[in-house]
């Protein structure tokens, strides 16, 4: 990195006009005396984030001047050491020595591009002069995985793709309650938002070019944060896991019998393989396992998982099949998994699909799209009343898309476009 070049950079930087923006229903702090950590998968919206948080510090008096933005992939920095991060300080210092004294506030965009960054983050954070706010697309910035030098010093979110109510504020359509025709716009909506996923780009995007922008998105997270990110060196397996698992929200998954499935193809590769690049792609925030319910660890771990999507409109990339049932049940898990607690599935003969739990399995949902289907519904139905049974004191649920006028079940039934909006 080169810190004449960089002034350049930075300044570039400071004279752009920072973007208006939709407004996420998650704020990023600002002076929390820690360094916030933007951390999803790539185009989730996080540098968008980060302008939203440069804007209120702008907009509370702070000079522009004190803002400083820098994108770690940036082609002209490329490849930056973590020694060579305190250039960025020493570069601003030259530019704006009026502002040494005073509190600044930096802001870097894909932070994990630079191995062992946090040392340098701690060290402006001890200073007490420097707020400091970060992105990036890599689970290892997670508060269960963050470096020894930044443990207590950080606060991470994590950024998903919209949420449904954030994906009808994007398209401009108004939560209007009581009133008919809104329910009806919405329940419309929810359709759509099930098929186009929540990547705000694709969100905004006309509808010919939304295809295109998502394959750009699986051609990114496949080369760049995977194949480049983690030296996968077999991408055939890759691909093959990345088809089945995306191509199938929801679906169980056991990472046994794909290793059978690859060795009946006659490709070679060791099951450790297989549950490494299942690692990777977690910590990629491209797949979210859920495991079945069990008080007994080595239970769960036997049992195949559940392989959750970060979002359908990526999902379609890699499959044509129009399984409306399951992008809705990935929805729900999307929706669920907002709320911070550990979901699971219950499952003993009968399947239910999602589970909160604390020392037993407290609430519980089964996701349809349609209950037209006598079969259908009486399938529901009778997971809900035997994971009831099973288990005392459990609240069951029933969620589907299209829904019957009249309900008489021992269960709530609630329209997907309501759940979603909770």
């Amino acid at each position: 990195m080169d810190k004449e070049q960089l002034k350049y950079v930075l300044s570039e930087a400071e004279e752009r006009r920072l973007p208006s923006l939709f407004a996420r229903d998650v704020p990023v702090p600002v002076d929390t005396g820690k360094a916030v950590i933007l951390t999803g998968i790539r185009r989730s919206g996080k540098t968008s984030m980060l302008f939203g948080a440069m804007l209120e510090l702008a907009g509370s008096g702070v000079s522009r001047e004190s803002i400083v933005y820098l994108n770690l992939e940036d082609d002209r920095l490329y490849p930056a050491t973590a020694p060579e991060l305190d250039l960025i300080v020493r570069a601003h210092d030259e530019m704006h020595p009026s502002r040494i004294a005073g509190r600044r506030y930096l802001f870097l965009d894909e932070v994990q591009a630079v191995p062992g960054w946090e040392r340098f983050v701690r060290r402006l954070l001890d200073s007490g002069q420097w707020g400091v706010f970060l992105t990036g697309s890599s689970s290892r910035l997670l508060r269960k995985n963050i470096a020894a030098p930044m443990r207590g010093r950080s606060l991470p979110i994590e950024v998903q793709p919209l949420n449904f109510r954030e994906f009808l504020r994007f398209r401009g359509v108004d939560v209007k309650p009581h009133s008919r025709a809104s329910e009806a716009r919405i329940h419309g909506m929810c359709a759509e938002y099930l098929q186009t996923g929540g990547f705000p780009e694709v969100v905004l995007a006309e509808a010919e070019w939304r295809g295109a922008i998502l394959q750009e998105y699986a051609d990114l997270i496949l080369y760049k944060d995977l194949i480049e990110g983690f030296g996968i060196a077999n991408t055939t397996v890759l691909k093959l896991l990345l088809k089945h698992c995306l191509g199938h929200p929801g679906g169980l998954f056991s990472p046994h019998k794909f290793h059978t499935f690859l060795k009946s193809q006659g490709i070679a590769v060791s099951k450790d393989t297989v549950y490494a690049y299942l690692d990777h792609l977690e910590e990629a925030f491209v797949l979210y396992p859920v495991r079945k319910w069990a008080r007994s660890l080595r239970t769960q771990t036997m049992n195949p998982v559940k392989l959750f999507s970060v979002d359908n409109g990526l999902s379609g990339r890699f499959s044509a099949s129009p399984d409306r049932g399951k992008k809705l049940e990935n929805a729900v898990f999307q929706k669920l998994k907002s709320g911070g607690q550990e979901i699971f599935y219950l499952a003993n003969g009968h399947e239910v699909d999602l589970a909160t739990a604390g020392e037993s399995p407290e609430h519980a949902w089964n996701v349809t799209w349609s209950l037209g289907d006598p079969s259908t519904r009486e399938r529901e139905l009778q997971a809900l009343t035997w994971a009831a049974r099973t288990y005392p004191g459990l609240a069951c649920r029933l969620i589907a898309h299209e829904t019957p006028s009249a309900w008489k079940a021992p269960f709530p039934l609630i329209p997907a476009s309501q759940f979603l909006l909770e």
